[in-house]
């Protein structure tokens, strides 16, 4: 099977969380950061086909999901979806646990869920949509990536959204050359990397 591009399906699920585990160490294997191997896709990858079900697609080949872009076209109403209805569960079943001082992260993420800010940030007026990406090693640098925010752009031009941002660490370096191709510009600069954002 040639690698295709098509709209999410639930069954697609369990393959997002897995990718998202892989790429999640600033696009480099997670895996053993994490004790529980679901948190990160609970918080980068789950909500997004649940709140806004027709903007993610995958990219699936015979060994299955290989890459994706999760994303929702306003994430002023995103904000308020997860609090109304993605983080109670969360947080009723992950409390707070102190770090176990093992070099797992699992305590961050968890600290993440319970706090995650509710304020919109300055730029959704004018950048109202944001996404995360991921690509399996064995379909990087074939201009999938690439593909992958054309459709999604496409999706969110019918919509009327013309602008979106997104988040990336410093050190994921691979990520920030990939955003640069694709025309992404610096908004803002932080201590875990930068505010990126694109007008289409």
């Amino acid at each position: 099977m040639a690698p295709t591009i098509r709209p999410f399906h639930p069954v697609d699920l369990a393959g997002l969380y897995r990718l998202c585990l892989l790429t999640g160490d600033a696009g480099g294997d997670a895996s053993a950061l994490y004790r529980n191997p679901d948190l990160l896709g609970h918080v980068y990858a789950g909500p997004y086909p649940v709140a806004d079900p027709g903007l993610t697609f995958v990219l699936a080949d015979e060994h299955g999901v290989g890459g994706y872009v999760v994303a929702t076209a306003d994430s002023r109403e995103f904000l308020r979806w997860l609090d109304a209805h993605w983080w109670p569960t969360l947080r009723a079943q992950y409390p707070r646990v102190p770090d176990p001082g093992d070099g797992t992260q699992d305590h961050v993420l968890v600290d993440r869920i319970h706090d995650w800010p509710t304020a919109p940030e300055p730029y959704y007026d004018e950048f109202p949509a944001h996404l995360h990406i991921d690509l399996a090693p064995r379909l990087q640098g074939q201009g999938w990536g690439r593909q992958l925010v054309a459709t999604l752009a496409d999706a969110l031009r019918s919509r009327g959204v013309h602008g979106l941002h997104l988040g990336v660490s410093e050190r994921n370096t691979g990520g920030i050359a990939f955003y640069d191709r694709l025309g992404f510009e610096t908004y803002a600069r932080h201590a875990w990397g930068r505010t990126l954002t694109l007008r289409f």
